[in-house]
């Protein structure tokens, strides 16, 4: 049986997950998510660890192609996510948004709209932070983010060994005064309670139609 939609997304990497959760916000709205890959259910994907295995040529969950570096130097293999999700189910977890100053100077040079007052504020919209609300930085959004267990003897003496030569320990990287001025500390993470957190368990699963 034929079915049509009001919406067909061609892709479910981090950006057709986003696009297809705000679009199914109208009850009214029926939309369409394809993926190439396989779902976003192997244990690989959960656990963190299974990046090792998840990043190899020939894991289903994963593109594999050569990119060509330039003239004189060798094509370089790159990996990307073939899965619900994408990238974000099979990356390093690492959670980093940027630099305000780029952000205003994409909109100094026309891309209105992508200046850091109205991109950091999306930010905190979709923010759900271990670390608790500031004005750059929230809590209550979709996107779980925690923040490496402090502690660990050899991430403390590289921290310690910035502080030496200068940078200063921040508890969040992405905090804008850290981003300005340089800052050194443990990275926050697209995790939650020892899982990782992909654009797909945030964005697409809470608003996913029952399979059939």
């Amino acid at each position: 049986m034929s079915k049509s939609y009001d919406y067909i997304i061609i892709g479910a990497g981090s950006a057709g997950c986003v696009l297809a959760n705000r679009l199914s916000a109208d009850p009214d709205v029926s939309v369409l998510l394809i993926e190439s890959g396989p779902d976003h259910t192997s244990p690989l994907i959960a656990m963190p660890r299974g990046i090792g295995k998840l990043l190899s040529p020939g894991n289903p969950h994963v593109w594999s192609y050569k990119a060509a570096r330039g003239e004189g130097m060798s094509d370089e293999q790159w990996l990307k996510g073939k899965t619900i999700g994408g990238s974000s189910s099979v990356n390093g977890m690492v959670y980093v948004r940027g630099t305000p100053a780029d952000y205003d100077n994409w909109e100094a040079q026309g891309c209105t709209g992508w200046g850091w007052k109205d991109m950091g504020r999306q930010f905190v919209a979709l923010e759900d932070h271990q670390l608790g609300k500031s004005q750059w930085r929230g809590v209550g959004g979709p996107l779980k983010v925690s923040v490496h267990p402090s502690g660990h003897a050899l991430c403390d003496a590289v921290i310690s060994a910035a502080g030496e030569l200068g940078a200063a320990r921040t508890d969040d990287t992405n905090h804008v005064d850290s981003v300005s001025h340089g800052g050194f500390g443990y990275q926050p993470q697209t995790t939650w309670k020892g899982q990782r957190f992909s654009a797909a368990k945030a964005f697409l699963d809470p608003v996913r139609a029952p399979r059939t």
